[in-house]
């Protein structure tokens, strides 16, 4: 089965520009468009398959049908047809709330499926971007809950100065927020599970304040201070960079000058490519190929063993992420 794209679910947000449209080489007819989910088993807000055979499936009916062909074996006999990443781009002209997610093991406690750990890899930025990402110190539940009262959450927050190719790693329990001037690609567990923690006394488009979640953000939140919160890496050319590895997925960052033979023999997973440069044709152990362009994604299927990646013209720039 040949490499599968999706239809992308676009979300204005209060906090949302007007990059995403414009990068992916489309017409900027919407403003305040937050995030582009492209990738997304999510109830509710699952992802289409854009052409070939299976043409206006969604994720979940895909899974379904293709089952372990398309996840891998672990994957289906874990998560079934729930598909287990959510991919987005994010275009923050404003800050976004200060938040924290639940572990699964929290996440379960309430009745819902996992948590949501996720990371963050910068396309882009403007003058004065930033990151929220971790406190300055270790504190305690109570200092946070004062802190929350006395609206002085941000002092004791970290805040970081972004720069394109920044990546960060955001478990859940870590405090965190993206700042305005970033854009980025966001990978994570499907959930769309947050605690608001604080919200710049933003109003929503009924001019209402935006729900705060004290008290269950309080039990998601790991207090302890990490020693550096971005990723440390060195970029490569035309050979793979690890960015993340944890127990929910495994992220790598390629820079492509020339062909390269991607070999998945051994991972019983599906792929995802994030495209964030450049364009190239993929084709597959199989003879199918199809063209990548900047600003799109694509699943390749558990049982595609090889993909051969040719750049087309300038240096050809994704991210894969898998299980």
């Amino acid at each position: 089965m040949a490499p599968i794209k999706f239809t992308p679910l676009y979300k204005r947000k209060i906090w949302g520009g007007e990059k995403i449209l414009p990068f992916k080489g489309l017409p900027a007819t919407e403003n305040h468009i937050g995030e582009s989910w492209e990738i997304s088993g999510v109830k509710g807000d699952e992802t289409t398959v854009n052409g070939g055979p299976f043409d206006g499936m969604q994720m979940s009916e895909l899974t379904n049908l293709l089952k372990e062909r398309l996840v891998g074996k672990r994957n289906y006999e874990v998560f079934g047809n729930e598909f287990p990443i959510l991919v987005k781009f994010i275009d923050a002209a404003k800050d976004l709330s200060v938040q924290v997610h639940p572990n699964d093991a929290m996440a379960r406690k309430y009745g819902f499926p996992n948590g949501k750990s996720e990371m963050w890899y910068v396309v882009s930025t403007n003058h004065k971007a930033h990151i929220i990402c971790g406190f300055k110190k270790d504190i305690s539940p109570a200092e946070y809950k004062k802190a929350v009262e006395d609206n002085t959450l941000l002092d004791m927050l970290q805040d970081h100065e972004a720069h394109t190719g920044d990546c960060f790693f955001i478990p859940a329990g870590r405090v965190h927020s993206i700042g305005c001037g970033t854009f980025l690609v966001e990978i994570q567990q499907t959930s769309d599970l947050t605690y608001r923690i604080y919200d710049y006394n933003r109003r929503d488009e009924n001019g209402k304040l935006r729900e705060l979640h004290t008290d269950l953000a309080a039990e998601a939140i790991n207090f302890k201070v990490e020693n550096n919160y971005r990723t440390q890496y060195t970029p490569q050319t035309d050979s793979p960079v690890k960015l993340i590895d944890c127990n929910v997925f495994k992220t790598k960052i390629y820079e492509l000058t020339k062909p390269y033979d991607a070999d998945y023999s051994s991972t019983d997973s599906f792929v995802i490519y994030v495209a964030f440069g450049g364009n190239a044709t993929l084709t597959d152990d199989r003879g199918n190929t199809v063209a990548l362009s900047m600003g799109e994604s694509i699943l390749i299927p558990a049982e595609t063993d090889r993909i051969k990646i040719t750049p087309q013209g300038e240096n050809f720039k994704f991210l894969e992420t898998h299980l």
